[in-house]
């Protein structure tokens, strides 16, 4: 082989499918060979920071000529961010899909991608991406095309902020002034999507944040009075089946924190939370946010997990303007074949949002395996999908129409498999060429005029994923 020499690093993380990612790992290799690629770099998975941190250096003293990151399985962006540091040459990133065949997310390969490019957007960082299947015939051909500069971002531009205009949409974001979001504990490394700055969020919208910590929460629930567990257990047991079945002290636990959150907004006039939800709630606390923050999220008071304070921010408009409960989720899952994606959740969207075909559960978090969370399909219908965005470092209002279809459970958790008012593919390409976060606001019903109208009151400009 001849050519510039490539650098690879293969992330992945524990918590996921190992096995499947070491299988999904070698057909990516094959494709790179296949492609004629010459490579150098550690040939295992690289599960952890001080691991992918030697592979960084190691190719760095080597001089290749680019890096190729295969983002195997999700992972946050602290290692991209030192890949970027450290390497000013050419970057590719590469995340492959997986069937959605109605079990866990194995991998979870492109949120990794996303945020990812969320935080190279941040630093200015230019960079190709791919998101393909590499037992695919044409994988060689797309590799060979992303490390020859073919697949590179293209950054949205951005119109100006239209001009304000009376209308619903332009009060909603007026009723948003003296709202208060509870921020408890700060967000994970390596999330940058979850950033926020209290001022700028006060000066924009007049919502103002409350910062609280984790062990105040945990604290909270474990002095939460029998009576309200009780019926925070009653209100469960009438929105999902199941409950008998899981772990009663973990129920008991996760069932606290939906009594203390609800008392902590009431004391403090907390009208939305960003909870850092992992992995202290499994680990320091033994109960799972996510049931109580469905629950809340039914009552009006939307939770934003990882902590994400413009997604909660951004719960509230579209809750304002929808006037009924919004989910905040993740896209996993693009198929361009199919012109369909997948918005899921580990188990957190309100049980309004469930198809009345397919009774909710109660269960499980797919990797902590702690009690408790909700699992459903989406049901069908017109929605709408937005974001308060700070991608790459210009803040924007970003809205996508699509059409919620009645499909089969893609994974386990709350999910919906969805067809965009545009391409799969492109609309996918925004997302990743926009460097745009990974939570995106969902509610149902048809609310793009309404966004628009609160993007101009709030001076903002609007990237609409599924204009032409």
């Amino acid at each position: 082989m001849t050519g510039p020499l490539t650098g690879v690093l293969a992330l992945g993380r524990p918590t996921f499918d190992l096995a499947y990612a070491g299988e999904r790992l070698a057909a990516m290799r094959g494709a790179i060979a296949a492609a004629g690629v010459e490579t150098v770099g550690p040939v295992e998975l690289l599960l952890d920071a001080a691991a992918a941190r030697a592979g960084l250096e190691a190719l760095v003293t080597r001089g290749v000529d680019r890096i190729l990151v295969l983002q195997v399985t999700f992972t946050d962006a602290a290692m991209i961010a030192e890949v970027a540091a450290r390497f000013g040459g050419p970057l590719a990133l590469w995340a492959p899909p997986e069937p959605r065949a109605g079990g866990r997310l194995r991998l979870n390969a492109l949120c990794g991608l996303n945020l990812a490019s969320h935080a190279l957007g941040l630093r200015g960082r230019r960079f190709g991406w791919l998101f393909a299947d590499p037992a695919e015939e044409g994988a060689p051909a797309a590799v060979r095309a992303l490390l020859a500069g073919g697949r590179d971002v293209r950054p949205p531009v951005l119109p100006a902020p239209a001009a304000p205009a009376e209308g619903g949409g332009a009060a909603a974001a007026r009723r948003l002034s003296g709202r208060r979001i509870g921020r408890i504990g700060v967000h994970p490394e390596g999330f940058d999507t979850c950033a926020y700055d209290a001022a700028a969020v006060q000066r924009m919208t007049g919502v103002a944040v409350v910062e609280r910590t984790l062990p105040d929460l945990f604290a909270r629930a474990r002095a939460v009075p029998a009576a309200a567990v009780a019926a925070a257990r009653q209100e469960a047991a009438a929105a999902v089946q199941g409950l008998e079945a899981l772990d009663a002290d973990e129920l008991d636990r996760s069932l606290r924190l939906r009594a203390a959150l609800a008392a902590l907004a009431r004391e403090q006039q907390i009208d939305a939370f960003a909870i850092r939800c992992w992995p202290e709630a499994f680990t320091e606390h033994g109960g799972a946010v996510c049931g109580p923050a469905a629950m809340l999220g039914e009552a009006r008071t939307p939770c934003a997990c990882e902590a994400d304070v413009y997604g909660a921010l951004t719960q509230l408009l579209l809750q304002e303007i929808a006037a009924a409960p919004v989910f905040l989720a993740d896209l996993v899952d693009v198929d361009a074949g199919d012109d369909s994606a997948v918005v899921w959740h580990c188990g957190q969207a309100p049980l309004s949002l469930a198809d009345p075909a397919v009774p909710a559960r109660a269960t499980v978090h797919s990797n902590r395996r702690m009690a408790l969370l909700f699992e459903f399909a989406l049901k069908p219908g017109r929605i709408t999908l937005a974001r308060i965005s700070q991608a790459q470092g210009r803040p924007r209002m970003v809205i996508a129409g699509a059409e919620m279809l009645r499909r089969p459970m893609a994974f386990t958790g709350t999910s919906g498999v969805l067809r965009f008012d545009a391409p799969a593919g492109r609309v996918l390409a925004g997302v990743i060429d926009g460097g745009l976060e990974h939570h995106m606001a969902l509610a149902y019903g048809d609310h793009r005029a309404a966004l628009a109208e609160a993007a101009a009151a709030l001076g903002l400009p609007v990237q609409d994923l599924c204009a032409d």
